[in-house]
């Protein structure tokens, strides 16, 4: 029987599932459980053409995970009978010491409950679907995939705050990095794409979903990315703000009396382009901006700018680039940004065909103009296959 993983994600009121086969990259079927704990619960599951939906209080992460099981076996997938060989978990912070695929133990967990606070609105959720997936599925081994990993070693320079070097030492503060494994596997794809090695090419990729990145790789290894810390730093996002000058923030607390925690609700969930514009959907936001609406031009401005100043800095620390990559569902499917980022730039050597940005393709591709020296392409991300495949590696 042919091997397969189960992929969870874990978020505080949420569960996404995969069932895939790493070897032949296929996905079996893939699902999600919404508002975990709320009076009406969503749990949906798509099957090739079919797609089942169960509506209903769904109390806990335990009873989410048991609802996805009963999806799959109306599906006609029972997991016994499915060849489940491992179960990966995504975990967005590794710290400085988790950066390879870890099968969990108890120490594993405790370790990923003392990088709480360097990641607390992802790492105490990963924790609760790894213990209710290790209860209810407790003889396959289970396995943390690290969405920091890839950018481990980024080089000190990129890595480094210029704070006082004894108080970051202690507290472990430096740049991360995240969507790493996103990263990691667009960048690899595009290598694959152009039937180049990948230790032959520059790369900027840019990863444009709710939460948004960019990364700088040079010969298939990280040189910078965008976001730090936390995953609030860098571009402008769906409710994140990205970068930010600190001294807003102590300004904040001092003048507008704002504590600790609502300065952290508010640049984590009413920032970004929910912040400027209302909306973080782009579909409505190009909607609102044609109809003339002020705020959503300005914010999605504000995107662009931000946007672009990040290619400038990335082509400026590669030297050269040999292919830019637009992945995740902004990245993949907004022509008009694509557009808008890259505009203005075939004096350094990118140009996109305006034809083949605004096809309605959705697999990978070139958009690039045949003149420009630098490719454009659009990868369609894949973390859950990446994490699946990372699983492997360690069972």
């Amino acid at each position: 029987m042919t091997d397969t993983v189960l992929v969870l994600n874990s978020g505080s009121s949420s569960l996404k599932y995969q069932l895939l086969v790493p070897d032949t990259a296929t996905s079996l079927a893939h699902g999600i459980v919404e508002r975990i704990g709320e009076e009406t619960s969503v749990a949906t599951l798509q099957s090739g053409a079919r797609e089942i939906r169960r509506e209903g209080r769904i109390a806990d992460h335990e009873a989410a995970l048991r609802v996805a099981f009963d999806l799959f076996a109306e599906a006609g997938q029972d997991l016994n009978d499915m060849g489940l060989v491992a179960v990966g978990h995504r975990v967005v912070h590794g710290g400085e010491d988790l950066y390879r695929p870890t099968i969990v133990d108890d120490a594993l967990i405790a370790k990923l409950r003392e990088l709480a606070p360097l990641a607390p609105l992802h790492n105490p959720a990963a924790v609760l679907g790894i213990e209710v997936a290790c209860r209810v599925l407790p003889d396959l081994p289970h396995v943390a995939v690290f969405d920091t990993a890839f950018f481990h070693n980024l080089p000190a320079a990129a890595a480094t705050y210029a704070i006082d070097r004894d108080l970051a030492s202690r507290w472990q503060i430096r740049r991360y990095g995240f969507h790493g494994t996103s990263h990691q596997y667009v960048s690899q794809h595009a290598a694959q794409f152009l039937g180049a090695p990948i230790e032959s090419l520059n790369q900027i990729v840019l990863h444009l979903g709710n939460g948004a990145s960019a990364s700088a790789i040079a010969g298939g290894r990280p040189v910078d990315t965008s976001m730090g810390l936390t995953p609030m730093e860098g571009l402008v996002m769906g409710t994140r703000s990205g970068d930010v000058d600190p001294g807003v923030l102590v300004y904040l607390w001092r003048t507008a009396n704002m504590d600790v925690e609502a300065i952290e609700t508010m640049l984590n969930r009413h920032s970004g382009m929910y912040g400027l514009g209302g909306e973080i959907d782009f579909r409505v936001l190009h909607r609102r901006i044609e109809s003339g609406d002020e705020a959503a031009q300005l914010a999605y401005d504000v995107y662009i700018h931000r946007l672009r100043k990040y290619i400038g800095a990335y082509l400026a620390i590669l030297g050269h680039t040999d292919v830019v990559t637009f992945t995740a569902g902004v990245g993949e499917n907004d022509a008009r940004v694509r557009r808008d980022a890259l505009s203005g730039l075939a004096p350094l050597g990118i140009e996109i065909d305006e034809h083949l940005n605004d096809s309605p393709a959705r697999g990978a591709r070139r958009i690039s103009a045949d003149k420009s020296p630098t490719t454009v392409l659009v990868i369609p991300t894949n973390e859950e296959l990446a994490i699946a495949q990372a699983c492997l590696t360690v069972v």
